[in-house]
């Protein structure tokens, strides 16, 4: 099984358990995942199957989207609903145009601290692991993300909600903890759901339980499987014939000379079947070479 499933996953699952659930069923293919979720959060999780898994370079970035909920008066160590308290402040009188304004002052490119409780690592160990150790972590450095839209409204008296448009790399849980601070008082994260990842979005998605009851009794039309060719859509791509495609799978890049198209670095190439035969990045005018090679 090589391709692309869409989860919307549940709240109360790691993305590591979803890919572990899914690989007892598809093994010995291998599985992973593209841009993890916290626990507490849902929505749209791509589970990468097979050889798709040779393409999770070419399909990192894109732009995400969110919706949930900012608790407000309250920051906890984890920056989300799972954490413990770790200062409180008193709630903040909001306006609309103190909402407006905040949208303003967080939209656009903008510097970001992630959380101590992240993935990121330091001398080769996340620091969500020595966080849960009781170990004090210094802060990562901040980085530039951006944020293409935001929009906030009171949902309560201490609570907030948003819908959000970033670029890949931003931690939602700083956001609320930087709104929090922005108001002059203190704020966590207590709802996330991910509504669209890069070219997936939430529509496409499929329940892991109904997934997995589909795989559990084979029926292949329970779920979608995206090919690997139409995993990557932004790539620009040529068709091969049968003889340049065996020259490619035994790492001939020059089966690809003078065939790269105009102005693309990037692109696919597949055969005369829809499949995709490999990656490939253009060095020259004339020359390419093979990035990776795919067996459907």
């Amino acid at each position: 099984m090589n391709g692309v499933i869409i989860i919307d996953k549940p709240a109360g699952v790691t993305s590591a358990e979803v890919v572990r659930r899914v690989k007892r069923l598809v093994k010995p293919a291998r599985v992973g995942h593209l841009g993890t979720l916290d626990p507490f959060a849902t929505g749209v999780l791509p589970i990468l199957i097979g050889e798709a898994t040779k393409l999770a370079p070419f399909m990192e970035g894109g732009e995400k989207r969110y919706e949930g909920t900012i608790r407000l008066g309250s920051e906890t160590d984890t920056l989300d609903r799972d954490g413990s308290v770790v200062r409180t402040a008193p709630l903040p009188s909001l306006t609309t145009d103190r909402l407006a304004a905040l949208e303003r002052e967080f939209t656009g490119r903008i510097s970001q601290t992630p959380p101590v409780f992240s993935a990121i690592k330091r001398a080769g160990v996340p620091l969500y692991r020595l966080a849960r150790k009781g170990i004090d972590v210094e802060p990562p450095q901040p980085r530039e993300i951006e944020i293409s839209s935001l929009r906030l409204e009171l949902a309560s008296l201490d609570a907030l909600r948003f819908t959000l448009a970033c670029s890949a790399g931003t931690y939602v849980r700083a956001l609320a903890r930087d709104i929090g601070n922005a108001l002059g008082s203190a704020a966590h994260l207590e709802q996330l759901r991910r509504t669209r990842s890069g070219g997936f979005s939430i529509e496409d998605a499929l329940p892991l339980d109904r997934l997995l009851a589909a795989m559990e009794t084979k029926e292949p039309a329970g779920f979608r499987l995206i090919a690997l060719a139409e995993v990557v859509p932004a790539l620009p791509g040529i068709q091969v014939d049968p003889e340049l495609e065996r020259r490619l799978r035994h790492g001939d890049s020059s089966a690809l000379d003078l065939l790269a198209p105009a102005a693309a670095e990037l692109f696919k190439v597949v055969n005369n079947r829809g499949q995709l035969v490999a990656v490939a990045r253009a060095t020259s005018r004339a020359t390419s070479i093979i990035e990776r090679v795919f067996n459907e």
